[in-house]
């Protein structure tokens, strides 16, 4: 077999030439020794002599000599056609060369456009045991609906030794509602060194109420700078009420841009009493346009610096954004400041309030779990706040209920909303939270049952 050296290619199956032997392998070369003139062809490659090397190749590879097939089908992808490129791996791998059958299928699949041919060459190479063809095939088995097939493949792949195959099995039995099997293949992902895979396995430790596990295994994927590791950690910090551990984590996953990190290090900041580190991560939260970050800015430049005319510059930009509670202090400093008119705007008609209560970590898990397996393979992600906000909502206006044979019913009666759009309600929230029985929610689903969830809130009187 072959594979690239110093630029161009080298082989395993016959000595590597050395330049002394040029004479000598030319000379057999020249009178039909095959592995004579495959060596001279390597030689020329090491000489940077592209057209030597061509040469010498196909006196080889007409003569039967594999290597050389596949070192020309390399030669032409990079310097010569296509179709070229694809005559030489064909040939290559019609012999069972499982590397030039997976050249081929690559080129098929990435660049003719054929998948079908592609798929026949992938699963020539997986079934004589190549882990790359394995994971190709498994990967468009997914794409193509075949999950029972697509499974097959990725176990092949992973018994070979590829954690991303493990990781991708895991979120093929989570959305299938195995979750048994969904650790076990984390976990061999995991020791692999998969970072993603060791994330998604606390995160289903924590869905399963195992706090403990799921911490070790935070740790472990924050040990590779996963910043969704470190944020769950600061909030573990948090809950615990140690405030620097969790400023610690919340820094290190707000330097990675996230957002929600930055407020939650802006939070503990301002119970830290630092002003000057809270108008930091606010700040950059704010500038990037995040509406709660504004108006939490604003109110500390007002409360720490007294700097009224900033203060009002980030609630109204927060307001505009849609935040309620910065609509009605803007209201509120607009009128004392005299300025009547903007804000009789504001305060009569304020944007509705948001959803602004901690899920339970619980039901965070199953919500990013959710998210994370929506988007996988090009998916459309369905969108962690959204998701959160729905199971929170169901968790708060259930939580007075003993008995939940009738939950559906009872809900009904207390908020008058129609039988059918509770059930539904009640229907994604138990696929959200107990995988398997019907496929994930469409974003479109999630933004009608969300609708739903707020009208409940409203009807209830609760927030």
């Amino acid at each position: 077999m072959a594979w690239w050296q110093g630029g161009e290619v080298a082989a395993a199956t016959v000595p590597a030439p050395r330049v002394g032997d040029e004479p000598e392998l030319l000379a057999a070369a020249q009178a039909g020794d095959p592995q004579a003139a495959h060596r001279l062809g390597r030689l020329c490659a090491q000489r940077g002599d592209r057209a030597g090397a061509r040469h010498w190749w196909e006196r080889a590879a007409s003569a039967g000599n594999v290597d050389s097939a596949f070192n020309l089908g390399i030669w032409h992808e990079k310097h010569g056609t296509l179709e070229e490129a694809v005559s030489w791996y064909e040939r290559a791998a019609g012999t069972g060369d499982t590397e030039a059958a997976v050249n081929l299928a690559t080129l098929l699949l990435e660049q003719r456009g054929d998948p079908d041919t592609a798929r026949g060459w992938f699963e020539s190479a997986a079934r004589a045991g190549s882990r790359v063809a394995a994971r190709r095939l498994a990967l468009m088995c997914e794409d193509a609906g075949e999950t029972p097939l697509a499974r097959e493949w990725h176990r092949r792949a992973a018994a070979d030794g590829d954690t991303s195959s493990a990781h991708d099995l895991g979120f093929l039995a989570y959305s299938a509602g195995e979750e048994e099997e969904a650790v076990r293949w984390w976990e061999c992902a995991t020791r692999g060194g998969h970072v993603e895979a060791a994330y998604h396995l606390g995160l289903l430790l924590q869905a399963g109420r195992d706090p403990e596990g799921a911490e070790a295994y935070f740790r472990l994927a924050a040990r590779s700078e996963h910043p969704g590791a470190a944020s769950q950690l600061g909030g573990i910090a948090l809950a615990h009420a140690d405030l620097r551990t969790a400023r610690a984590w919340f820094e290190r996953a707000a330097g990675a841009g996230r957002l929600d990190d930055q407020r939650m290090a802006g939070f503990v900041c301002v119970e830290l009493g630092n002003a000057t580190g809270a108008s930091h991560w606010f700040g950059r939260a704010a500038a990037s346009g995040d509406p709660e970050a504004m108006f939490h800015f604003g109110l500390l430049l007002i409360a720490e610096y007294g700097d009224l005319a900033r203060g009002r510059h980030w609630f109204r930009l927060a307001a505009l954004a849609g935040h309620h509670r910065a609509a009605v202090e803007l209201g509120g400093l607009l009128s004392a400041a005299g300025e009547l008119a903007e804000a009789q705007r504001w305060l009569t008609d304020p944007p509705p309030p948001g959803w602004d209560r901690a899920a339970e970590p619980e039901l965070a898990a199953r919500a990013e779990l959710a998210a994370a397996a929506t988007g996988r393979r090009g998916g459309v992600a369905l969108a962690v706040p959204e998701l959160t906000e729905l199971l929170g909502t169901w968790d708060l206006v259930t939580r007075p209920l003993h008995d939940h044979a009738d939950v559906v019913g009872w809900l009904v009666e207390r908020s008058g909303l129609h039988a059918s759009a509770v059930e539904y309600l009640a229907s994604v929230r138990g696929t959200l939270v107990r995988p398997g029985n019907s496929p994930w929610p469409s974003p479109g689903e999630i933004d009608h049952v969300l609708a739903t969830a707020r009208d409940l809130r409203r009807r209830l009187g609760v927030r």
